[in-house]
């Protein structure tokens, strides 16, 4: 019972909240709390399950502050959130989630570079960085914000993705 519900959860959030017409929440709102569910939907190994469940942010101040705001006094899987800002890639060390804003998309090679095979699940928001390595990929489809999961970037990085995230995204 527990698991259809937040199968339910996740699926209300993608029907309401992914038209990107004008006076809808703000991106950053979306991105930021579908970035959270995401996190709920991915295992990471042994290994990365001590410390502070670390979620860099590049680039987007409010994607960071909206998910420090909401989040930074919860747990995820067991582990206190933190956040960590960063306006440039190598200002970041390690991370369970990193996300990359569309205008550091310049920097992708070297957070992929920096990140591959290391239990980092890799977010970013522009076209194309799906098929480049990103494991989730947020995209535009007609009007309405689309995610790519990236199976063989997620398998690289030593993570596993649920089912019932992988129906949802459009797998690559």
């Amino acid at each position: 019972m527990k698991r259809i519900s937040k199968v339910l959860i996740v699926i209300a959030l993608m029907a309401v909240g992914f038209s990107l017409k004008s006076g809808d929440r703000p991106m950053h709102e979306i991105h930021s709390m579908l970035m959270f569910n995401f996190i709920k939907y991915v295992e990471w190994p042994a290994d990365a399950k001590s410390g502070n469940f670390v979620i860099a942010v590049v680039g987007d101040e409010n994607v960071a502050s909206t998910i420090e705001a909401f989040y930074s006094n919860r747990t995820v899987k067991g582990q206190t959130v933190k956040v960590v800002k960063a306006d440039d890639i190598n200002a970041v060390t390690n991370a369970h989630v990193l996300y990359l804003a569309s205008n550091k998309s310049r920097d992708f090679d070297a957070a992929k570079n920096k990140f591959s095979g290391k239990s980092t699940l890799m977010i970013t928001d522009k076209n194309g960085l799906g098929k480049e390595g990103s494991c989730i990929n947020f995209k535009e489809i007609n009007g309405k914000l689309r995610f790519e999961i990236n199976e063989s970037s997620i398998q690289a990085n030593n993570l596993k993705i649920s089912n019932q995230l992988s129906s949802m995204g459009i797998l690559i």
